[in-house]
């Protein structure tokens, strides 16, 4: 099978490869086809890490519900996770650079400015909100991702838009708002709009830097970029804690909460961000794509089975929209 490009744009905090080519994967010559054929392993192995790396992002909102159980807040918790991530990102970078050129002052300034958008300010708003609303609706908000980047690839480069993606854009959308309604009739308060409103400024940040990172994935690469970018947001993060609250209250966080933020930066931030990449060059983005629709499905069945979130009617329509939606939306041109 043909190898994709291992540089394919890839939204990593929900396992989705943006802007995906809807082409189907290609088989090398000399390979197997026809009726009793063997499939090429790459494609086993392919499908298995998209579908390991799907469900490990999906994670992510997991763990943070239950670090705020022990009374810890946004500011803290996002500090802690980037700490323990900041030595995972930086041998990606260096990794990922080995051999390539220096970084140039203009290519320095690129990825400061996708840091603070693309990690520490997306990554913050998306942790405050959690703390509004449940991990479903979370994960099935930020699974709109894909629809942002097109939108702002329409408003700043003038990228054509078919009547194929505009419907799935409004499927999806139906399903985020049958979610929604339905949680702001259980909080029968204001918390879950203003955690739907903070998750949803956190997808549109990240699709902005999903936009403007196109001309640094192709200078400095994917993995690369996403590494030196995920340092700087580490760093912001580590400082805002530093600013916001006093050092000593690091002692006082629950050992719950430390475990859980090292989970969170391991299993749930780096190694998902190496199993995509790696899915994409064996299965190329656009089946990486669409197995990553299994994200939000193992969100809400985790919420159920860890969080005890309810699994309701609505919930189960809203998910089914939400991913037919994505589903047609990424099949366009097929």
């Amino acid at each position: 099978m043909k190898k994709a490009e291992p540089d394919a744009p890839v939204d990593a905090r929900v396992g989705i490869p943006i802007a995906a080519t809807p082409a189907a994967p290609t088989i090398a010559a000399g390979a197997p086809v026809g009726p009793g054929a063997s499939p090429h392993p790459e494609i086993g192995k392919g499908l298995t890490l998209a579908v390991l790396g799907a469900m490990a992002f999906s994670g992510k909102a997991i763990i943070v519900k239950l670090a705020y159980r022990h009374g810890v807040d946004a500011v803290t918790l996002i500090m802690l996770r980037m700490l323990f991530a900041l030595p995972l990102f930086l041998v990606m970078a260096w990794w990922a650079g080995r051999g390539k050129p220096a970084l140039t002052g203009h290519d320095w300034i690129g990825v400061l400015g996708l840091g603070f958008s693309g990690y520490y300010l997306s990554s913050f708003l998306d942790f405050a909100g959690l703390a509004y609303i449940s991990a479903s609706l979370e994960r099935l908000i930020l699974y709109l991702n894909p629809t942002l980047v097109l939108l702002f690839g329409w408003m700043v480069y003038r990228r054509r838009i078919t009547w194929r993606q505009v419907a799935g854009m409004a499927i999806s959308y139906a399903g985020v708002l049958v979610v929604f309604g339905h949680e702001l009739q259980i909080s029968q308060g204001s918390g879950a709009a203003w955690g739907t409103f903070l998750v949803f400024l956190s997808a549109i940040t990240y699709a902005g830097y999903l936009v403007a990172s196109g001309e640094y994935v192709k200078r400095l690469g994917s993995l690369r970029l996403v590494g030196l970018a995920s340092s700087v947001a580490c760093v912001l993060c580590i400082a805002q804690f530093l600013v916001l609250r006093p050092i000593g209250g690091i002692a006082d966080i629950a050992l719950p909460v430390i475990w859980l933020s090292i989970l969170n930066a391991t299993v749930c931030t780096a190694l998902p961000v190496l199993a995509l990449m790696m899915a994409i060059e064996r299965i190329g983005p656009a089946m990486a794509a669409q197995t990553g629709m299994v994200g939000p499905l193992s969100t809400i069945l985790l919420g159920v089975l860890i969080l005890g979130e309810p699994f309701t009617a609505w919930v189960a329509a809203g998910t089914v929209l939400v991913i037919s939606g994505i589903f047609v939306f990424t099949r366009t041109g097929r």
